[in-house]
């Protein structure tokens, strides 16, 4: 019996695969519990067009989160922490501050935990942090870390 996956299952395979079960394994376990769909034309045909559809909207996503990477690049945002004498910052620049004085500069929201910080940001000056918009673009978001 060939079989669609409505969803992911252990040691048979994700959803939307074709597979081949047994029978008996495919009327009493696969299709009662809503685990998936018999394989007939219709039903192989919906997936093929669900597919497509699919794969047109992950191109779109990743068109957008192209265009998103080069916005934040070119917009550097200024935070401002306390420092003492010779320069010396009291604490550490962190991702939700970042976040924070991006959104009050350029009024657009982005994600903190999307940040990739190395290290701390622990000193004044200008870094560049590696800034995930979609799992295969990544931008680079330009900080100045300046004194208040």
């Amino acid at each position: 019996m060939n079989v669609i996956l409505l969803q992911d299952v252990k040691s048979l395979g994700k959803k939307g695969d074709l597979v081949k079960v047994s029978d008996g394994y495919g009327r009493n376990f696969i299709l009662p519990r809503k685990l998936g769909a018999e394989a007939t034309a219709q039903n192989i045909n919906d997936l093929k067009l669900q597919k497509s559809n699919d794969e047109k909207k992950a191109a779109q996503l990743y068109q957008d989160a192209l265009a998103f990477a080069e916005d934040i690049k070119e917009r550097p945002v200024t935070v401002k922490i306390r420092a003492g004498e010779g320069g010396k910052v009291f604490g550490s620049v962190s991702t939700k501050e970042i976040a924070a004085a991006f959104k009050e500069q350029h009024d657009i929201d982005i994600d903190k935990k999307k940040m990739q910080l190395a290290e701390p940001v622990k000193a004044l000056g200008t870094f560049i942090i590696d800034y995930r918009v979609h799992p295969k673009v990544t931008a680079k978001l330009t900080v100045k870390v300046t004194e208040e």
